[in-house]
């Protein structure tokens, strides 16, 4: 029977448990295999029981890590590196997918999961798209540890020089190292959509709600608003003004209630 591997990261006290849970609610409502969630953290409190908790490990390279990303103004970036060792997690058989917690499921996401065996997959990141640049967006992607522990192995043998060469940004350094080895492929795009971008771009963001593109599976929320800024809707700047945005409150909360039970903040 295929396992579908699933893996996001919380560390820190910005995003709680329910948004681990509701993503673990939207993973399982949205692909057709059994799945095996997991979240790395050194918070589980909360966490639902279903959720397997890997512990957030202390990395040997940290200190080069920080003084690099401390350079490039990104400090406490690039965690989600841990996730690429190869060992991490225990009897892993096949590859993962793996999650920001600022998205919400809204699609089918089997032929994401499937997609390009052997391959690192991830969107192409807006921005750097529209600058001609090919690198990857960080908040969906496959990788399987047994093939691509190059991207923890590089970082640990020399952090210092491999996060400048990133200039400090964990999306490039991922999608760039796959795209040097040959074993990379972009997510379709209207797959995995921005909200600001691809929902609620300026200026049409003044004349309705946000829409949710047809084919969309996963709406990153990178930047502002988040989801609990556009659940009500949010002012921002000029550019990020949003009406309330009833199709998240539906995606995000009602059916992971409904799936998991509680109230929305905690469905433990």
């Amino acid at each position: 029977m295929t396992l579908a591997n699933i893996i996001c990261i919380k560390w820190g006290t910005v995003f709680g448990p329910e948004y681990v849970n509701r993503l673990y609610s939207g993973v399982r409502r949205n692909i057709d295999y059994p799945v095996r969630f997991m979240c790395m953290t050194e918070h589980a409190e909360g966490l639902h029981p279903q959720v397997e908790v890997l512990p957030l490990p202390s990395e040997p390279y940290q200190h080069d890590m920080d003084a690099a990303l401390a350079v490039a103004n990104r400090q406490g970036a690039m965690k989600k590196v841990s996730l690429f060792r190869k060992g991490l997690i225990p009897d892993l058989q096949g590859h993962v997918l793996g999650f920001d917690l600022d998205v919400v499921i809204t699609g089918d996401l089997t032929q994401i999961y499937d997609m390009a065996p052997g391959k690192v997959c991830m969107r192409h990141d807006w921005t750097e798209k529209r600058k001609g640049r090919p690198t990857g967006h960080g908040s969906v992607f496959r990788y399987n540890p047994e093939l691509h522990g190059f991207l923890y192995k590089d970082i640990a043998g020399n952090a210092y020089s491999e996060v400048e060469q990133a200039r400090g940004s964990e999306q490039r350094y991922t999608s760039h190292k796959a795209m040097e080895r040959g074993c990379f492929e972009y997510i379709p795009e209207t797959q995995v959509v921005s909200f600001k971008y691809d929902c609620n771009g300026f200026p049409l963001n003044y004349l309705r709600a946000p829409k949710l593109p047809a084919d969309a599976r996963v709406v990153c929320f990178h930047g502002r608003p988040k989801m609990t800024d556009a659940l009500e809707g949010y002012r921002g700047s000029l550019l990020r003004y949003s009406k309330r945005c009833a199709w998240l409150y539906d995606h995000w909360i009602a059916r992971s209630e409904a799936d998991l039970g509680g109230t929305g903040h905690d469905l433990s």
